[in-house]
């Protein structure tokens, strides 16, 4: 298990002797904008519901999930946050060889590794930008039985248009072929590029309320698929109660027609496209540094030789009591890369000045 996630700001907190709220987050990937309002008084006013078990198989939250996607619930299966679904996927599809694009999150070669299959990646370049490439599999990808693909993905920001990522899953189609779109509700592309409704019988589509709502330590994840054969495995290989109780308040409250959701996902939208402007336009004043555009929450940032991320890093947190993420442990990055997870206005702005500060300092200027 890699334990170098982002979000690891209670080990900052007892080095800086400092209460972990004192630190501001920006290594973890959620919505500074989230809860959304009503929400945790809606879960306060609802404490009751843990004296008794939830629904085993969370069948109302699923059907209200299927209501707003307009998708049939019989595609749908919810758990304990989309790592549950990664995690269970190898010991489901039965995979012997994986072909994941890179780089990603790391939790994919994780499982897969732990199943004994054998990893393929196909490495995005930082010449181009981190553009995942969909042409033909070359050999030994070939020999792959299934393929991963974050969208957009986590660190780089990239987002595979919907009618490339489709043509390929097609081409493909004796693969299966699966789509980790967690990132997806920040972007205003989301509805053209979401393939929750696709009916490729290949295809598995993860969805996570954690990101843009902002409720990680609730664990609400979610995969579709249209292919029966794969939902049933899933069912059957399935705990019950993967949805705790609170869980279940918290995604039926968020499901629920009557909620304002889509108003609080454009406000969320419209605050990142802003912000992301701003921290490029910081940025882009300093040669040293590389900020790579990104269709979602964070950037991912290239540092000038002569700066490491870890330093980086921990200059960061000392000086600011800001953390953000060190990325030298993606596969197919090096240790010159950190991605900043956006959070509010001024942190935002203090983070972009003192990188090019920084950066500044290093080539001696």
């Amino acid at each position: 298990m890699l334990t170098g996630h982002g979000g690891n700001f209670h080990y900052w907190a007892s080095v800086l002797g400092c209460p972990p709220d004192e630190i501001i987050d920006m290594s973890s990937n959620v919505n500074p904008l989230g809860p959304m309002d009503g929400l945790v008084a809606w879960l306060r006013n609802r404490m009751e519901v843990i004296g008794a078990l939830p629904e085993a198989d969370a069948s109302e939250v699923i059907r209200r999930f299927g209501g707003r996607y307009d998708i049939d619930p019989a595609r749908v299966l919810v758990g304990n946050g989309t790592t549950q679904f990664i995690y269970a996927l190898p010991g489901i599809l039965h995979c012997r060889k994986v072909l994941i694009f890179g780089p990603t999150y790391s939790d994919y070669a994780d499982a897969f590794r732990l199943s004994g299959a054998a990893l393929v990646y196909r490495l995005a370049s930082q010449e181009a930008g981190f553009c995942h490439c969909l042409d033909d599999l070359d050999a030994e990808e070939r020999e792959c039985d299934t393929v991963v693909i974050c969208n957009p993905n986590n660190p780089t920001g990239n987002l595979i248009p919907r009618d490339a990522l489709e043509s390929f899953c097609r081409r493909n189609d004796q693969r299966t072929i699966v789509v980790d779109e967690s990132y997806l509700p920040f972007s205003d592309a989301e509805t053209t590029s979401t393939l929750l409704g696709s009916d490729l019988p290949n295809v598995i589509v993860l969805h996570s309320m954690s990101k843009i709502f902002r409720i990680p330590g609730l664990r609400i994840g979610f995969a579709i698929s249209a292919n029966p054969q794969i939902i049933r495995r899933f069912r059957q290989a399935q705990q019950p109660w993967c949805v705790n109780a609170l869980a279940h308040e918290a995604a039926c409250f968020l499901l629920d027609p009557q909620c304002p959701t889509d108003a609080f996902i454009a406000e969320t939208r419209r605050f990142f496209d802003s912000e992301k402007r701003t921290m490029m336009e910081i940025l882009s004043q300093e040669n040293g540094l590389r900020a790579f555009p990104s269709a979602t929450s964070f950037l991912l940032i290239h540092l000038p030789d002569g700066l490491s991320a870890s330093s980086v890093v921990e200059d960061t947190v000392r000086t600011h009591r800001i953390l953000l993420r060190d990325c030298g442990n993606f596969y197919g990055l090096d240790s010159r890369f950190v991605r900043v997870s956006l959070k509010t206005s001024e942190a935002n702005r203090l983070v972009a000045r003192w990188l090019c500060k920084l950066a500044r300092g290093c080539l001696g200027r």
